[in-house]
């Protein structure tokens, strides 16, 4: 097993008590932090129609993080592709490449990253069609590459700017299905442990087993993400764990995340249906001491093969958001 790089990806969380301003600033402060100890690339998320998350449009985020930051890899994960248009992604990522030649990632989903009504609005064509995100996969490629195309009315069609370089692009699932899509166009192939629990290195296996090269990416490559908490404090451990857990039932319930705190649920009492659905999701989670943690990480990358994983954490105080991340760098870095 080679060396485990660590990266990030971040939601810019709305912290209870604070707003969207200091959630940005946070992201800011936690990539700058994480370029400090090492960490390979930073990621930030789209989401809409929520005031518990403050990144929706990471492409104009990633701009202000490059410019705040020197080395580290900046990216989206993801561009919900189905609620924007093929051209204006690459014309987005374009100008991305070229102010910062080299160092950015564009990860995309198909998920809508909200519900299915906002994304009929933020995209009234979308009807949620393998297909259509096939195609779309197609023409990104296509307009990167400056490849006359019929859907571009061969070739009339360029997205702009003209960049020298290519930015790389990533796959990002929670199931095996876009695995194939990841394997048949030559991306990379981020697997979404955080989101589904299960499945996730027979999907990254079926990837590396079907992956043609790219004109962008000779070799698979594959990372996997997990939510991931870690303190010395046996007691913060299990606070975070639980007030996780009880964000994740809300949402399945439709009520959305919420800006909670501990001191919100911790007397609150869950039915036995409840109460599996809590156990079921805290598979999704990786938290412990640095001591479990590091036991649990390691276990993971030998499990999904992979020798970088992508940490996700939510925290209900700031600085306990940096130090979870500055001890994932003393184990690993």
């Amino acid at each position: 097993m080679q060396q485990i790089k660590l990266s990030v990806l971040d939601q810019s969380p709305v912290r209870k008590d604070a707003n969207a301003r200091q959630a940005i600033e946070e992201t800011t402060l936690l990539a700058q932090h994480t370029e400090k100890l090492g960490y390979h690339r930073f990621w930030v998320s789209e989401h809409h129609n929520t005031d518990s998350l403050a990144g929706s449009t990471p492409e104009i985020l990633i701009a202000h993080l490059a410019n705040h930051t020197h080395r580290i890899r900046l990216g989206s994960g993801g561009i919900m592709l189905p609620n924007h248009s093929a051209l204006k992604v690459a014309e987005s990522f374009r100008l991305l490449e070229v102010m910062h030649p080299g160092r950015i990632d564009l990860g995309i989903g198909r998920a809508p990253g909200t519900d299915r009504i906002t994304a009929s609005i933020l995209n009234p064509a979308n009807n949620f069609s393998e297909q259509d995100f096939i195609a779309q996969l197609n023409d990104l490629g296509n307009f990167f590459h400056d490849i006359p195309d019929q859907s571009n009315m061969n070739g009339k069609i360029k997205a702009i700017p003209v960049a020298e370089t290519v930015p790389a692009q990533w796959i990002l699932s929670s199931s095996g299905q876009s695995a194939l899509f990841a394997a048949h166009f030559g991306m990379g192939f981020s697997f979404a442990h955080f989101i589904n629990p299960n499945g996730g290195p027979q999907a990254v296996q079926y990837y590396r087993d079907h992956f043609k090269p790219s004109a962008d990416l000779s070799a698979p490559e594959a990372n996997a993400a997990f939510f991931v908490f870690c303190s010395e404090d046996e007691e913060k451990v299990q606070q975070q764990s639980a007030l996780l857990a009880h964000r994740f039932l809300q949402l399945e319930k439709g009520q959305g995340l919420g800006k909670l705190g501990y001191d919100d649920i911790r007397d609150v009492q869950y039915t036995p249906a409840e109460q599996e659905r809590i156990d079921y999701n805290k598979k999704r989670m990786v938290n412990g001491t640095p001591d479990q943690v590091r036991e649990q990480l390691t276990s993971m990358a030998a499990a999904y093969q992979v020798d970088e994983l992508m940490a996700v954490t939510i925290t209900e105080h700031f600085e306990d958001r940096l130090r979870s991340y500055e001890l994932l760098a003393d184990m690993f870095l």
